[in-house]
């Protein structure tokens, strides 16, 4: 058996909340039509691509998903 206990990796403190910015990131990379869902499809459908073209394709545009939204 295992226990699971839900707790940050980091403590976080938020000092003044800023709802739109929360409204932009959620909307970005959030939800099935995110970019963020976008690249985990494209990187976990590398696995199953017919030809080594393809796995390397999915794998670039999956990484320039992730990218793209990395600070």
């Amino acid at each position: 058996m295992w226990t699971y206990e839900k707790r940050l990796q980091y403590p976080v403190k938020i000092a003044r909340p800023n709802p739109a910015l929360a409204k932009v990131i959620i909307t970005q990379l959030g939800g099935p039509d995110g970019e963020l869902g976008a690249a985990n499809r494209y990187l976990s459908q590398r696995y199953s691509s017919p030809c080594d073209e393809v796995t390397a394709t999915l794998t670039d545009v999956g990484n320039e998903g992730l990218l793209l939204h990395t600070p």
